[in-house]
């Protein structure tokens, strides 16, 4: 007896570690091809030109080309099933903000946060709230009294219901005691450029989508949903130093599909870290418009937890909340 006990121990000890010594190979074997990386959004938004950037950098790091294919429509439902349906091999990535939260909720056919992995966090997104310029608003409190003695008349360019920009404007209709009438586009690029061609007469995207044409006195940007001003438009207030307590916004985060090997998912999280810190790659992206704080995975899936609790109450009273429910 002792004799089979020794024996199958000896073996169980050999199977461990040679599954170790796999794991270790297979992560130093990996990536051995080019890696791609999803965007549930149209080309040229906020979302697409920062991974475009983080793909550029990430390339010396992995050694391999990443590629960015945009896959955009439902709100960023559609890319978003795309990653979590790719092949759990850790060579396919997405970057997703933070409607893949909200979405779970409201879209039957949207993916759970369960289908995906965090890897890396790339930076946070505020909320803001612009115009077009022949509207003559100036601040906060001129589209608040227009859009109180006219309910429904202002047309507010956003995402797809359960975005972020469709959220964050369900959280300031809210906060300031207004009705918009929420026309959805499929990013924030098009959602732009329906404002600036007048199907919308506001729109709420981050401050990186609209500061050039806010620079060019073709929109205005109103104010930032944030605790503080954007590094990139100075000159414009929050919406708390406007007098209306209204913080909402999005942020961005690289993740993978649910069962990639642990091994593999370490090293695309050590490698995207490294690309995140990298100091070029942030001037680039500050030079752009964007915040870049990393996360590693487990910090990231803590700040999801938070978001989770912080952001469904307010979906749940704005009756965002259709399909899931806690």
């Amino acid at each position: 007896m002792k004799y089979h006990q020794n024996f199958y121990t000896a073996i169980g000890a050999t199977v461990l570690a040679f599954a170790t010594m796999c794991g270790q190979v297979q992560a130093q074997s990996f990536p051995s091809k080019p890696l791609t990386v999803i965007v549930p959004w149209s080309p040229g938004g906020g979302s697409d030109r920062s991974m475009r950037l983080v793909a550029a950098t990430a390339s010396k790091y992995f050694g391999q080309s990443v590629i960015v294919v945009n896959k955009p429509g439902a709100g960023g439902a559609n890319g978003t099933r795309a990653i979590a349906a790719a092949k759990a091999d850790g060579y396919t990535m997405g970057m997703v903000g933070a409607g893949v939260v909200a979405r779970q909720y409201n879209n039957p056919n949207a993916n759970p946060l369960s289908d995906l992995i965090p890897i890396a966090f790339f930076g946070a997104d505020p909320a803001a709230l612009s115009a077009r310029a022949s509207t003559g608003f100036k601040s906060v409190a001129d589209f608040v009294k227009a859009a109180k003695s006219k309910p429904g008349s202002i047309k507010n360019g956003n995402d797809q219901p359960g975005g972020s920009s469709y959220v964050a404007i369900a959280i300031m209709e809210g906060a300031l005691g207004v009705k918009t009438t929420r026309v959805p586009y499929k990013g924030y690029a098009p959602t732009v450029a329906a404002l600036l061609a007048g199907e919308v007469q506001t729109a709420t995207v981050p401050v990186p989508d609209a500061i050039e044409h806010h620079k060019a006195g073709k929109i205005r940007i109103l104010g930032v949903a944030a605790t503080q001003r954007h590094f990139v438009a100075p000159d414009v207030k929050t919406f708390i130093e406007q007098g209306f307590n209204v913080v909402a916004g999005s942020w961005r985060t690289i993740v993978a599909p649910a069962g990639v090997p642990a091994a593999r998912a370490k090293v695309l999280e050590a490698k995207l870290l490294q690309t995140l810190k990298d100091p070029k790659l942030v001037k680039r992206a500050n030079n752009a418009g964007f915040f870049v704080t990393p996360l590693g995975s487990k910090e990231t899936a803590a700040y999801w937890k938070s978001y989770d609790k912080a952001v469904y109450p307010v979906l749940l009273s704005a009756g965002l909340v259709k399909t899931r429910k806690k």
